[in-house]
């Protein structure tokens, strides 16, 4: 028999009971497990008996109106190994005590929605369903390596400093959602990794105040549902969609998580690299990141309607290398970067990439990304001609000191545009380039004159023409006829003294013609040079 206790405890409690009212006086666990550790798996079908069993209510008054501790200790629900029986409800209840429960079962849901704890942990335990809209927490709440079969509702709750999930197994409501988080504010981190959903992890609107990290982690989509529905997102850091090194030996399995998770870039024996993976549409539209967004070795699984939506998302940094989707789109529409960390094999095809008006100011690829590569991705998202794309490329090119690879961007631009003019535009377009490259290579402009002047020079060499007026011309100069006509505007003193017949009239209109061809379009390349300046 146990000694009298200053507030007994009451009638009727069974001696599992008993031990864990004795045990939350004293701050200490209740440890209910069998000395097999082979029936100590919350997740196996094998059931557990009475003699580890205690009933919902009498661990909810515990926790809402318990005795007071024993004189010198700090009263705590600690239970190892123990199966709760009936629903847990604490539905806007204040619960003081310290929560932690290790290795234990829930017969059935967990009702906690507007309860107010100060830190709640809950590790590796087999719970039905959790119910905690606004829920608040002075400290953290820990629900590492639990599983729950009918999804987990925390919207609008409140957590005091970090939430940490990692390595749990969630699986849909009857809506189609894993975990519904909308609304949700997490005052430090928020750690999910090596997760495994199956259904829709809803963070609409919700507030990270460091980081939000999904390393390793396994998102599948339900039926009509994304597989992370994250619009209006606030990361205060780095939001990580990245992989995890992981290893069989998970670490003592009673520390607190995450397990055999290294996140530096070095293996060591028996880990391996477990890829972030989302299996479903991902949707981070306006949402705001204030160091990074980082898909390192993502893996999206997308069918042909679904996207990796990055809408209108604002961040110093989008660190862009995942694997490229085989289907479905990434849509960057509205976005806003500074730096875009990228690499040419990450980026879908045609069809398969949107960024209209998406705004970045550098580019630093992760691996060589040759200019032709670079406007492939352009070309990939405007299957129709859009000049927006093409524009902010040469802009960020000529800001780093890439003059030339940004001429060749324009008129990569004036070549697409061509392919939308009428026949004659067309054709006039085609001489532009074929010519002077539409004046952006200057260069080839000034060899065309020279050709031709050359060849003028030569050809009007062999005549000896009659002036117009035989006591009005000056002196016969070949060369300086055929500049004079081949230069527009400018009167070099040749040009309109002179009586050319037949096929040599022909030849000095072809090298007027010629000039004015030659002059319009380097105007026009000026122009728009000039403009951008």
């Amino acid at each position: 028999m146990t000694e009298p206790l200053d507030d007994g405890p009451p009638d009727g409690l069974r001696p599992t009971e008993l031990e864990m009212w004795n045990a939350f006086r004293n701050g200490n666990t209740c440890d209910l497990s069998d000395t097999n550790p082979l029936l100590n798996d919350p997740f196996s079908p094998r059931p557990w008996g009475p003699e580890r069993s205690v009933r919902a209510g009498i661990v909810a008054r515990l926790l809402l109106s318990g005795p007071p501790a024993r004189p010198g200790r700090v009263a705590a629900l600690k239970l190892r190994g123990v199966q709760i029986t009936g629903t847990l409800k604490l539905a806007g209840g204040s619960i003081a005590p310290y929560v932690e429960l290790n290795g234990c079962r829930f017969e059935s849901e967990l009702l906690m929605p507007e309860a107010h704890f100060t830190t709640v942990r809950m590790v590796g335990c087999a719970i039905p369903r959790i119910e905690a809209a606004r829920l608040r927490t002075e400290g953290d709440l820990h629900l590492p390596r639990c599983r729950v079969e009918h999804g987990i509702r925390l919207t609008d709750a409140q957590i005091g400093t970090d939430l940490l999930i990692n390595q749990i197994h969630v699986r849909p409501d009857r809506r189609g959602r894993a975990i519904t988080a909308d609304g949700m504010s997490v005052a430090q981190d928020l750690q999910a990794e090596l997760i495994e959903t199956y259904g829709e992890f809803s963070l609409r609107g919700a507030k990270v105040g460091v980081s939000l990290s999904l390393r390793g982690s396994r998102l599948r989509a339900a039926a009509e549902r994304r597989a992370l529905n994250a619009p209006q997102l606030s990361v205060e850091r780095t939001l990580y969609m990245t992989g995890a090194w992981v290893s069989e030996a998970t670490g003592n399995q009673g520390a607190t998580p995450p397990f055999g998770i290294a996140h530096a870039g070095t293996t060591t024996r028996g880990t391996r690299l477990q890829p972030f993976e989302c299996h479903g549409g991902v949707r981070l539209d306006d949402g705001r990141f204030g160091d990074a967004v980082d898909l390192n070795r993502a893996r999206f699984v997308l069918s042909p309607r679904e996207e990796l939506s990055l809408r209108r998302i604002a961040t110093p940094e989008l660190r862009f290398n995942a694997e490229r989707p085989e289907e479905g789109r990434v849509v960057l529409n509205g976005a806003k970067v500074v730096t875009l960390i990228d690499k040419a094999a990450s980026w879908p095809g045609p069809g398969g990439l949107a960024m209209g008006g998406f705004v970045y100011e550098n580019l630093v690829p992760y691996e060589e990304f040759p200019l032709g590569r670079r406007l492939e991705w352009v070309a990939s998202a405007t299957p129709e001609y859009s000049p927006e794309p093409y524009e902010r490329l040469a802009t960020v090119l000529r800001n780093s000191g890439e003059d030339a690879d940004a001429r060749e961007v324009l008129l990569a631009k004036q070549r697409r545009r061509r392919e939308t003019l009428p026949l004659a535009a067309k054709l006039w377009g085609y001489l532009q380039d074929w010519t002077v490259a539409y004046g952006y290579r200057p260069g080839r402009a000034a060899l065309w004159m020279a050709v031709l002047w050359a060849a003028g020079a030569v050809a009007f060499a062999q005549i000896d023409p009659a002036p117009i007026k035989g006591d009005e011309h000056p002196q016969w100069n070949a060369p300086l006829y055929a500049l004079d006509l081949l230069v527009p505007v400018i009167n070099l003193g040749q040009d309109g003294y002179w009586r050319l017949d037949g096929h040599w009239q022909w030849a000095s209109a072809a090298l007027i013609l010629l000039g004015w061809i030659l002059a319009t379009t380097v105007a026009a390349g000026a122009s728009r040079l000039l403009r951008r300046g």
